[in-house]
């Protein structure tokens, strides 16, 4: 069973990527509410592709639970029963958690298709779970590990549902997408744990204190980037698709903040590259660091400087999340005992 662990571990977390990806893709397209309930879609376990099949009409049978949009509300079956000549109000209820009632059939598959891989990303953690009983007695902590993941999953699609109740919260969105980074380096280290590998790396402690400090900024980078995403997502709502170019005329101190903390986080992550060469130290996943940071830097300025290419942004937002992934297992690495130290 424990060679299946490692492999349930790996697709997880390869799952757990696709996620993000996604989640930005629904970003990019505006799907947030393209489900406006949850966890149904349109009261709906497969959602319907046509707003007839969401338009009341006589003599059409509808199940408990299906959303009907009328006068711009959604409207929900009480039981199941088959409409007559006309309106009966007694036979539904209002839906309160919001009152966003659009249908866009290519937005609500976006946002259906991102939750369809978030379920299978969780049927498979709780396989990992399972099969991670097995190590109880050699290993508790990757037992104890993968059930926090379980916990974790079911936390961030309960918080997925708040956001979607919230009609896309920023603060709300911003938690979810940490969740998801803490699910990532939970993931990773579980990976780190039971692969049994021996460490052959040289260490140096200023080396591993510069790269807690990437990682930490890392993370603090991303918080601002979706600060700085909702910014430009208002400011599309106000001037439109074809005013890009004024998006950013005036940004908020978040973008500055932003944009100055990736010239330190390439600065440092320089530092270690030079130093790994130097000193021999062994981190060759530092090289995958440089590559992801350069990644960011020419999207992020082909989103200033080009006024948001096509597919910038959910790149720019899913090589953050790999970058942060790269850098959490770097720093696993760095506390891995060895015989070899660098005071």
């Amino acid at each position: 069973m424990k060679k299946y662990f490692t492999k349930s571990v790996k697709i997880a977390l390869i799952l757990v990527y696709l996620v993000i990806v996604a989640g930005a893709l629904v970003r990019m397209t505006g799907s947030g509410m393209g489900c406006p309930d949850w966890p149904k879609c349109f009261g709906y376990y497969i959602p319907p592709t046509d707003i007839a099949a969401l338009t009341w009409t006589p003599n059409k049978t509808f199940k408990e639970g299906q959303v009907v949009i009328k006068d711009e509300k959604l409207l929900v079956a009480k039981s199941d029963f088959t409409t007559s000549t006309t309106f009966d109000e007694s036979q539904w209820r209002l839906y309160t958690k919001h009152d966003y009632a659009i249908f866009n059939a290519v937005e609500t598959w976006i946002e259906y298709i991102n939750r369809l891989i978030g379920a299978l990303a969780g049927v498979v953690v709780f396989i990992m779970a399972i099969f991670s009983l097995w190590f109880w007695k050699s290993n508790k902590n990757i037992t104890l590990f993968s059930w926090l993941t379980v916990v974790l999953m079911g936390f961030q699609g309960w918080l997925g549902a708040r956001v979607v109740y919230s009609v896309l919260n920023p603060v709300k969105i911003t938690i979810h997408m940490v969740v998801a980074l803490i699910i990532v380096a939970v993931l990773l280290y579980i990976i780190k744990k039971s692969s049994g590998k021996v460490s052959h790396f040289i260490f140096e402690k200023k080396f591993k204190i510069i790269v807690l400090v990437t990682l930490v900024l890392t993370l603090f980078q991303i918080i601002l980037g979706t600060q700085v995403r909702q910014y430009v997502d208002d400011q599309v709502k106000m001037l439109g698709y074809n005013q890009m170019h004024l998006v950013l005329q005036n940004p908020t101190l978040s973008f500055y903040v932003h944009r100055s903390f990736s010239i330190l986080i390439l600065i440092l992550n320089l530092y270690l590259f030079i130093q790994n060469r130097k000193l021999g130290l062994g981190f060759a996943k530092v090289n995958w660091v440089i590559v992801l940071i350069a990644i960011e830097i020419i999207t992020g300025m082909a989103m200033y400087y080009q006024d948001f290419p096509y597919t910038s942004q959910p790149i720019h937002l899913v090589i953050a999340s790999l970058l942060f992934g790269v850098q959490f297992y770097i720093f696993l690495e760095s506390k891995s005992k060895t015989k070899n130290e660098i005071n």
